[in-house]
């Protein structure tokens, strides 16, 4: 007589509801359909959209945060990031540091300290898919590669921005190639405070995921529809051959090790 032993496979990560999925799909599909509208518009179209797009994504973003990691999470997310965004951007408005000298046009909305409301909400939708990126591609380094995510992310945002007058720089030495308008301490400042807000949340934020958890789908999309859209927007929209081509290859190069991760290992 023999016994069998009997080894429970481990169970999958489940997902979300349908309708909780579904809704978390349709605000990056928003933000992406927001986007997409950019270069056809202007005027005062251009500015809500603008303003509509950031918010939508900072949502998307936030849902994403708790839905994968739990209420502890999203608690701890917003206020962190929020904070720091509105803090950085203040201090680099009134002393010029890390950024350098800038200012911020009224047609942004709402203001704190100088700094329009809306300007920490686009923290909100950046960091969590960099920190989701940098903890999935490294263990020890994870604020180095948030870090330089972020400011490849940038790369493609300020100038666009700067273009639209939503800000204006003083450019008095090095300006980031390809980019007049846009002082090389800019890139550096994101840099620095991509390494600071990456490093902080990977220290207070948890690191596993619920066991009914949104896939990664949602920051995947919008890590790739803001790679591409960049490059497509300044190559053939805003021309901006240059900055395409540079941009594009930093933040592909700074993506690719994410993708390759992600595409060989499990993907929910």
């Amino acid at each position: 007589m023999s016994i069998r032993h009997y080894n429970p496979r481990r169970r999958r990560r489940g997902g979300v509801s349908p309708k909780t999925r579904n809704f978390l799909y349709a605000l990056v599909a928003l933000t992406i359909a927001l986007q997409i509208s950019y270069p056809l518009i202007g005027g005062e179209a251009l500015r809500i959209v603008t303003i509509a797009t950031v918010y939508a994504g900072a949502l998307a973003m936030i849902l994403h945060g708790h839905l994968s990691y739990g209420f502890k999470y999203s608690s701890r997310y917003v206020p962190a990031v929020f904070l720091f965004g509105l803090g950085i951007e203040s201090l680099g408005l009134h002393t010029g540091w890390p950024f350098g000298t800038y200012e911020y046009d009224s047609s942004l909305g709402v203001a704190l300290f100088g700094v329009p409301l809306v300007v920490p909400f686009a923290w909100l939708m950046m960091v969590h898919p960099a920190l989701i990126a940098a903890r999935r591609v490294t263990t020890h380094w994870v604020f180095i590669y948030g870090g330089a995510l972020l400011m490849a992310w940038d790369l493609f945002l300020d100038p666009q921005m700067v273009a639209a007058g939503r800000w204006t720089w003083e450019v008095p030495g090095a300006h980031v190639p390809f980019t007049p308008d846009v002082p090389l301490s800019n890139a550096f400042g994101w840099l620095l405070s991509g390494l600071v807000i990456t490093g902080i949340l990977h220290l207070i934020l948890p690191r596993e995921r619920r066991k009914e958890s949104a896939s990664l789908v949602a920051v995947d999309a919008l890590l790739i529809w803001t790679w591409f859209s960049g490059f497509i927007g300044n190559l053939f929209f805003f021309d901006r051959p240059g900055l395409a081509v540079f941009a594009g290859f930093v933040m592909g190069v700074i993506l690719t090790p994410y993708f390759f991760s992600s595409w060989l290992g499990n993907k929910d």
